[in-house]
Formats: structure tokens, C-alpha cells, sequence
């Protein structure tokens, strides 16, 4: 039940079968039709800024960029704090190490 099949070729007979490659069908002459002229695309429009759009669009981007570098300056803060304090950490167990090295 659980045994493989593997199937037997009847006549093994070592030598490759030939590709058959079909015969190339000559070539037809195509003669062009008339086609239907293709739609017109209306032209895109330009965006006209008013005065207060490009003030309301200076003052966006100045937001975005008052907000961006206040997360950068606080990651940054973060790290240098996170730094100093690992410092301080480890002259503490210096300190700690050589009074207990020297019995205290």
C-alpha cells in the first residue's frame, strides 16, 4: 500500500527523440484600414495660487518643519541623557569595585 510506483518504460531505448520544429508560415501582406482619429485629451489645468493659498501653504510647510525638528532634538536629547547617565553609572561601579578591592 505504502510501497512506491515507479514507472517502467516498456522499450528504453537511449537515443534523444528530435524536436519537430513546424514549418514557418509564409508571410501575409497586411494593408492598413482607416482608423478612427484618437479622442482629445483636454490639457490639464494649472493650479493658480492666491495670496493667502501660498500663505496658508508656506505656513504648512513651516509647521511641518517646526514639528519634525522638535522630534529630532528630543530623540537626540534622549540619547545624550540616556548616555550621561550610563556614565555616571559606571564611575559609580568603579568606585564601588576598588573600595571593595581594597577592604573597606
Amino acid at each position: 500500500m505504502l510501497q512506491p510506483r515507479i514507472p517502467v518504460n516498456p522499450l528504453p531505448t537511449g537515443a534523444p527523440n528530435p524536436l519537430n520544429h513546424p514549418a514557418p508560415a509564409p508571410p501575409v501582406d497586411v494593408e492598413p484600414t482607416a482608423s478612427a482619429p484618437a479622442p482629445v485629451v483636454p490639457a490639464r489645468t494649472t493650479v493658480q495660487l492666491t495670496p493667502g493659498s501660498a500663505l496658508a501653504l508656506a505656513a504648512g510647510g513651516g509647521a511641518v518643519v517646526l514639528v519634525v525638528g522638535t522630534v529630532l532634538v528630543s530623540m537626540l536629547l534622549a540619547v545624550a541623557i540616556t548616555g550621561v547617565s550610563v556614565a555616571v553609572i559606571a564611575v559609580v561601579l568603579r568606585l564601588l569595585v576598588r573600595d571593595m578591592q581594597k577592604g573597606r
